[in-house]
């Protein structure tokens, strides 16, 4: 990965974008896209769509990517000043006690600690069971007329890291989920502008609040009307300890983008991802859904008459956490599997089932 491309992969994976507060991620989205799509618009929604034109005789096509990340919520400061708070999307409260948060207050950035009584002060029988978050507060450090000036109730935290390179050839930050599929989105619309190749009009949809139910890829998938989607994500990796492979896949970090197969994912799109995957030389894995996928590609799927729609993913370690790990190769791996399967899109194409 070139040095410039890593720098715009730490930019959005630490820019604040808990759902419903997406705009510095989009903001950095428009930037980047700006010079490369033939138009880059942000709907009402909060999601930005940079589109390239192309072969109107070839599918359009739409690769939807979430830029939101999940989050805590500020909901009562007390009279010392200290924050109680709930869940934006899914947070594990397992993972919160000790931690450092980052207040994205009006006035500015605020650090804050995760603050439990220490295991001394906590009964036997409690140290058994998970700390909820109604019993955890933000300490700000601050006395309380200070934090009720600078803090307000609805104000949203993020978990206070960042990125880093470790071992051999990995990466760890929190919101990996999905901003390296941000990321990635932006490198196939670098790549088909700069090929020169022919295509369809691609757009990349940078959406907003898939955390609590997939609703901008649902405004997206209805406004862009495309001929064919593709939804990318990230997707659990059981390559470590304790993960039942019989029951949730053999999933490896290192091991190649993975391609989703099942009745959210349309069966020629299916084929159309593994065939670009082996011509382009690209390792990939292939995962069961057997179901609806919680993935913006469960309601691209049924977005008006209904969409052509595939999921590839990108293997993650530790979802949900403060520590979410992928390797690097899958990410460079789906970028160049994406973009050829957005080149071989042909005017012969056909995505009915059965046909």
């Amino acid at each position: 990965m070139e040095s410039t491309d890593e720098k715009f992969l730490q930019a959005i994976l630490e820019a604040p974008s808990p759902t419903g507060c997406e705009e510095p991620v989009a903001a950095l989205v428009r930037e980047r896209l700006g010079g490369a799509a033939t138009t880059v618009e942000t709907d009402v929604m909060g999601s930005v769509h940079a589109t390239l034109e192309g072969d109107p005789a070839r599918p359009s096509c739409m690769l939807s990517v979430h830029m939101d990340e999940i989050g805590l919520m500020v909901t009562y400061i007390s009279d010392e000043g200290f924050l109680s708070f709930a869940a934006v999307g899914g947070v594990d409260a397992a993972v919160l006690p000790g931690m450092r948060v980052d207040v994205h207050a009006t006035g500015g950035v605020l650090r804050g600690v995760v603050g439990r009584k220490p295991i001394h002060l906590i009964e036997a029988d409690d140290r058994k069971s998970i700390t909820p978050l109604s019993k955890l507060v933000i300490d700000l450090g601050m006395p309380g007329d200070a934090v009720r000036e600078a803090v307000r109730v609805g104000d949203v935290m993020t978990f206070g890291v960042g990125f880093e390179r470790f071992g051999q050839g990995m990466a760890v930050s929190r919101a990996f989920d999905d901003k390296c599929g941000v990321f990635i989105a932006c490198r196939v619309l670098e790549r088909l502008a700069a090929s020169g190749k022919p295509h369809g009009t691609f757009t990349v949809a940078a959406t907003v609040q898939e955390e609590i139910g997939t609703r901008g890829a649902i405004t997206s998938a209805y406004g862009i009307a495309p001929q064919v989607a593709l939804a990318f994500d990230v997707t659990h990796a059981t390559d470590y300890p304790g993960i039942d492979k019989s029951r949730y896949g053999d999933i490896r970090c290192g091991g190649g983008p993975v391609i989703a197969r099942g009745p959210n994912i349309n069966p020629h799109v299916f084929e159309r991802l593994v065939a670009a995957a082996e011509a382009e030389g690209v390792a990939y894995q292939l995962e069961a859904e057997p179901s609806v996928t919680g993935t913006d590609a469960r309601s691209i799927q049924v977005s008006r008459g209904g969409i052509a729609t595939g999921l590839v993913s990108v293997p993650l370690r530790y979802m949900h956490t403060p520590t979410e790990v992928v390797a690097l190769d899958d990410v460079e791996g789906a970028v160049a599997l994406l973009t050829r399967f957005v080149e071989d899109l042909d005017e012969a194409t056909t995505f009915i089932p059965g046909l």
